[in-house]
């Protein structure tokens, strides 16, 4: 997709205890009507929406959402008997929420804006070396270890590091609050130096952690 191509206006899809990043693809499970009725009408168009974690269950106002999401385009999609849909989706560009549109749905759509983030569709990928990582991914796999995580580090190895980044990020035990940080950081290096923040908050041995700002 092209900068000037990215929609002005998208659905949104407020989903708790998740974060999807660009250049990773998730399954998802769709059964809310409302949601229903969301993947239907973007099936119909674009097939795109964007995808935010609320602040808290009951969403009011914009202010009950985190201002940073992701947007996706569905590239699987399955209709089950019981009328739930079955999709995958992949994430394109992160984007910022600017004012809800108000509608005769029963889903949410936002003005959105890209321009912080624009360069997440660009083709350019960034100068940094599975080497330069070296000690952050050593890191991440003691912490996937004791986790009980299952990662295939070849297969992330042959990747471009920003998939290989941005599906580590999503894939971590971190919590959603550094989850959230590591979406908005900007680019690569910046994901790089925060992952490397709050690895350093974690102990080997007790996994509590203590959310880097």
């Amino acid at each position: 997709m092209k900068k000037q191509d990215l929609p002005k206006i998208i659905p949104v899809f407020p989903l708790s205890n998740f974060i999807i990043f660009p250049e990773t693809t998730v399954p998802l499970n769709i059964f809310e009507p409302r949601y229903v009725e969301m993947i239907n009408d973007s099936m119909k168009t674009n097939k795109l929406l964007g995808l935010i974690q609320p602040k808290q269950n009951n969403i009011n106002s914009i202010e009950d959402l985190h201002e940073t999401g992701c947007l996706g385009k569905i590239t699987n999609f399955k209709n089950t008997s019981d009328g739930r849909f079955l999709i995958d989706l992949n994430g394109l560009a992160r984007f910022k929420i600017k004012k809800e549109i108000k509608n005769n749905k029963s889903y949410r759509e936002y003005e959105v804006s890209f321009g912080d983030y624009e360069d997440d569709l660009n083709l350019k990928k960034e100068e940094l070396k599975f080497s330069d990582l070296e000690l952050i991914f050593k890191d991440l796999k003691s912490l996937f270890e004791k986790k009980g995580y299952i990662i295939n580090w070849k297969s992330l190895e042959k990747q471009n590091l920003n998939e290989t980044i941005n599906a580590l990020a999503m894939a971590s035990p971190f919590s959603l609050e550094e989850k959230q940080i590591l979406l908005e950081s900007k680019n690569l290096e910046i994901r790089k130096n925060k992952i490397a923040e709050i690895l350093s908050t974690y102990s080997h041995d007790n996994f509590d952690n203590t959310t880097v700002q």
